[in-house]
């Protein structure tokens, strides 16, 4: 059985429509940034909005990666598979977006060292890239990885199954792993800012080259190392996390509210 890295070079017809939903969501979340790229933590909004944009930004970043999955997949099947490809999809989307809730608490623990104290905000953002670091080094990180990367034998398993809900569950199976495998660099969107575009393209490329390029889990180790030297980075350089740093009356009146 071939365990070869799905490649988003072979697409099928239907899961690149994935692609076209990302680019869609793209121009959403700069639409969005434009209004609230320089806020920081939960940009001074409440959880339901939060929830929101941060599943239109997931719809954006990680989309892409899973098209190459989405391909393999619907491959198995002959018929409805424009149907399948949306069940799939917003299983493995509904993953990320309920991941929204402990991004939302870490936002808002964000929110309160900014509001505190420079020094509190600086030892979160150090926290948040030793654990991003030791965590893309763990053998636990490895195997969601290897998971993502070679899911022929998880493909063929759930084609098997039967049911309404299969392709909807194999979405869930799928963004399960994916989120536990990419959880810790999503966390550094609260260092470097939620709607920071450049952040988010950066974490996106990250995400697809770990799952899809070649060297994936050396690739990965790579990422984790640099996450450890931009920790000893921020305690020298605290504006280099934009996303811990006040910015003025605007933010001031979001934590006294």
């Amino acid at each position: 059985m071939s365990t070869a890295t799905p490649s988003i070079r072979h697409l099928t017809p239907p899961a690149s429509l994935l692609l076209l939903g990302a680019a869609a969501a793209w121009v959403g979340v700069v639409l969005v940034a434009r209004h609230m790229a320089r806020m920081p933590g939960t940009m001074g909004i409440g959880v339901g909005p939060f929830v929101a944009v941060w599943a239109l930004m997931m719809a954006a970043m990680m989309l892409p990666s899973v098209t190459p999955f989405a391909s393999l997949y619907i491959r198995t099947f002959t018929d409805r598979r424009g149907q399948r490809l949306v069940a799939l999809a917003s299983g493995y989307l509904l993953v990320w977006t309920l991941a929204a809730l402990p991004a939302y608490s870490l936002a808002w623990l964000a929110d309160r060292a900014i509001g505190r104290h420079p020094a509190a905000a600086t030892a979160l953002a150090v926290t948040i890239f030793v654990t991003c670091g030791v965590y893309q080094l763990t053998p636990l990180k490895d195997r969601c990885l290897a998971r993502c990367r070679s899911p022929l034998g998880f493909v063929l398993t759930l084609g098997s199954h039967r049911g309404g809900t299969r392709d909807l569950r194999a979405g869930l199976y799928h963004g399960a792993f994916c989120l536990a495998c990419c959880w810790a660099l999503m966390a550094l969107l609260i260092a470097f800012g939620l709607m920071n575009l450049a952040a988010m393209i950066a974490l996106a490329a990250i995400v697809l080259a770990e799952k899809t390029g070649p060297g994936g889990r050396r690739f990965s180790v790579a990422v984790g190392i640099a996450a450890l030297v931009l920790a000893v980075v921020v305690v020298f350089h605290p504006h280099f996390v934009p996303g811990l740093e006040p910015t003025g009356p605007m933010t001031h009146m979001s934590l006294t509210s």
